[in-house]
């Protein structure tokens, strides 16, 4: 039901901020989770696209209470996601992302939803909207966490059948199929490559200028350095992503004998995978008899339960160029001023822009890890002053 109409204008200063915050939170919500969808399978993707309209639902409720209130409701357009969180929604691992918003809704709901506004129908409004809230937290939860994958976000709660289903499900794959994985990606690969190669060619040309006194050597030194570091992050992620490939081509193949081998069995557990989206187990088990007549159409709708594809990964040459370059970019920055100069000069042109180039690979870093940028910026300059010293430091003891 509606909550009961207010005399125009008579809105509590404490209801009017409560309800325009939580409807610049609705449209943060539902614009996050569209953006983080765009990188999932159709499955999960379709599970988020659904929060964003419940999402949408909510500000249309919270809009209705407004206009009742006498609140103006804002441009809708007026309410901006930064650069730096789309960013963040492109490149960050989506478990963590799906984490970070988890968090969010729980904040929203004890900051919004818990203490009074003193209008009682806006309370029973910001009731109703926080327990739909805790749902969404707890299906993101499960999103991230679950292997089988969550229930949709409208029915968290599982029926007496879906349950069944699940626990049956969890006794079949738990005494057979233990050995599914997951991949990442190259760009947080690329970030933290130059992350490395800034932090340990810093450290060479530190420690060397202090034992040369910023002498031709520390060119040389440092060169070789930063070649080695790109050359190993560059080997390191082809390998990598090479692992990545074999193991998801493994699981593939392991599907298949598994289909092979336990054919009963596998037609069950896609069933049981049915049921639990919500389809009646009579319907379930017609689907996978007819998918279980072909084999390939059986194990891709198996491997798109289990591990969310047949098994694609990322380019291992474009993770290895990636790597490489950014590592060698990163580990050539403390290098530039001895090709142009030596001595104290070199030293200190060196430290100042190496320390600039910690703070600007911390606040990139905080793209994967959704650290606010500017913290993760100040702590990578501190790494930075702590290594540049300490081998500074070690040079000055050990002079050549």
């Amino acid at each position: 039901m509606s909550p009961a109409p207010t005399p125009t204008g008579l809105a509590s200063p404490e209801a009017r901020a409560r309800l325009l915050k939580a409807w610049r939170g609705e449209i943060v919500a539902g614009r996050m989770y569209e953006l983080i969808a765009e990188r999932l399978p159709d499955r999960e993707a379709g599970i988020l696209r659904r929060m964003s309209a419940a999402e949408a639902s909510h500000r249309a409720r919270i809009e209705q209470r407004m206009r009742e209130l006498g609140v103006e409701i804002p441009d809708p357009g007026s309410v901006r996601i930064s650069t730096w969180m789309r960013l963040q929604a492109r490149v960050a691992p989506v478990t963590r992302l799906l984490a970070a918003r988890e968090a969010a809704e729980d904040e929203e709901v004890d900051d919004l939803y818990r203490r009074s506004t003193g209008d009682e129908a806006t309370d029973r409004l910001l009731r109703e909207i926080r327990h739909e809230e805790r749902a969404h937290s707890k299906a993101v939860n499960e999103m991230r966490a679950s292997a089988p994958k969550a229930a949709p976000p409208e029915a968290p709660i599982l029926s007496p059948g879906q349950q069944r289903a699940r626990d049956r499900l969890d006794r079949l794959i738990g005494g057979r199929e233990t050995w599914h994985r997951t991949g990442g990606g190259w760009i947080s690969g690329a970030i933290y490559g130059a992350n490395d190669g800034l932090a340990a060619v810093f450290g060479i040309v530190a420690g060397v200028s202090g034992a040369t006194g910023g002498s031709t050597f520390v060119l040389t030194a440092g060169a070789a350095g930063a070649l080695a570091s790109a050359l190993s992050m560059a080997t390191g992620a082809f390998l990598a992503e090479r692992s990545e490939a074999e193991v998801a081509a493994a699981n593939v193949e392991r599907e298949r004998q598994e289909i092979a081998e336990h054919p009963e069995e596998e037609k069950e557990e896609l069933s049981l995978y049915y049921q639990l989206k919500g389809i009646d187990e009579q319907t379930a088990d017609a689907m996978a008899e007819q998918l279980a007549r072909q084999p390939e159409a059986m194990l891709r709708a198996l491997a798109a339960e289990e591990f969310g594809g047949m098994g694609d990964t990322g380019d291992a040459k474009a993770a290895a160029v990636a790597a490489g370059i950014s590592t060698g970019l990163g580990a050539i920055v403390p290098v530039i001023p001895f090709i142009f100069t030596t001595g104290s000069t070199a030293i200190a042109i060196a430290a100042i822009i190496s320390l600039v180039a910690h703070f600007a690979v911390g606040a990139a870093k905080s793209l994967v890890t959704l650290r606010t940028w500017w913290s993760a910026g100040l702590e990578m300059t501190l790494a930075g002053v702590i290594v540049g010293g300490a081998t500074f430091l070690v040079g000055l003891a050990l002079p050549t």
